[in-house]
């Protein structure tokens, strides 16, 4: 890889391991529902713009259902379930068990039209896997919330979910078009929020974390990730998928003083070997752990 794809990759192992950090510090001060709104908008001026001027959007919203169904399950149920789960779980827990999307990718690839069976590695990589994320929930479910657990699962199916939606209705079309589109949808969706208790009183590091969350996390790095498919190849670019986890782990225990336990001390490296070997060698939609933010189709080896 040249060192121009080596600093894309770099740059996209951080930016999606941030997210984690900032959501967990904005929900202390926004509402889950209110930071939906105010991220989505904010990238959606962003991106919108861009795929307007490269007349991406009207194909895109020519198929509103399945746009309508991909903004559902990709961006307006995880990420409402991500901020309230936040409120009551570290940042590095949020993000490890985000780490489970590959595993949840890898069964319901089986249910779709391309699916094939999958070799005796690839089961126990799987199985690897969701113990990896018992052994990170059970070691120490006396010290987490139980319900806020639940919730994050549910952002791992989401997550899991919407690359099928993109690959079977808009495979030909453009990632930033379906983005652009799906996160203003989504911003109309919870504009209600926004109008109802309006962002008046943030702190400073609320309104950073909001900034980062939609201008870095989301419409920059979708770019870069575009950027870096047509350096490195989208093969390589999924290999960011089990960097990110680690990265939130490292920024909430050095920022924000979490607590680095024996649940994930034990549980991530099984999580990261089973995700690795059960994706292998299958074709498939790329969903990276922050997938609301690089949702393009490519092929190759599938971490999600």
């Amino acid at each position: 890889m040249t060192k121009r794809g080596w600093s894309l990759f770099l740059a996209m192992c951080l930016i999606w391991g941030l997210p984690y950090l900032f959501i967990r510090i904005a929900v202390d001060h926004v509402s889950p529902a209110g930071l939906v709104f105010l991220r989505t908008a904010l990238a959606a001026l962003v991106l919108l713009p861009l795929a307007l001027v490269r007349r991406e959007v009207a194909p895109v919203l020519a198929r509103w259902r399945p746009l309508t169904l991909f903004a559902v399950i990709e961006i307006m149920i995880p990420w409402v379930l991500l901020g309230h789960a936040e409120q009551r779980i570290s940042s590095s827990l949020a993000g490890l068990l985000v780490a489970a999307v590959p595993l949840f990718g890898a069964l319901a690839f089986l249910v779709t039209s391309h699916a094939e069976r999958f070799t005796a590695a690839q089961t126990g990589g799987l199985a690897l896997g969701f113990a990896g994320v018992a052994c990170l929930v059970g070691l120490d479910i006396g010290h987490i919330d139980v319900l806020a657990v639940v919730e994050m699962l549910g952002v791992a199916v989401c997550y899991a979910t919407g690359p099928l939606i993109l690959a079977r209705w808009f495979a030909d079309l453009s990632g930033l078009g379906v983005m652009a589109c799906a996160l203003t949808l989504t911003a109309v969706v919870y504009s209600p929020f926004g109008v109802m208790d309006p962002p008046t009183d943030l702190p400073a590091e609320a309104w950073l974390s909001v900034v980062v969350l939609a201008l870095v996390c989301t419409a920059l790095a979708f770019v870069i990730f575009l950027d870096l498919i047509k350096v490195a190849g989208p093969t390589r670019s999924t290999i960011i998928t089990y960097v990110n986890p680690a990265v939130a782990i490292l920024l909430g225990v050095l920022l924000l003083d979490e607590r680095l336990t024996t649940g994930m001390l034990v549980g991530f490296p099984l999580i990261l070997v089973g995700c690795a070997v059960a994706a292998g060698g299958r074709p498939a939609a790329v969903a990276s752990t922050e997938p609301a933010a690089e949702c393009a189709v490519v092929p190759g080896p599938d971490p999600a």
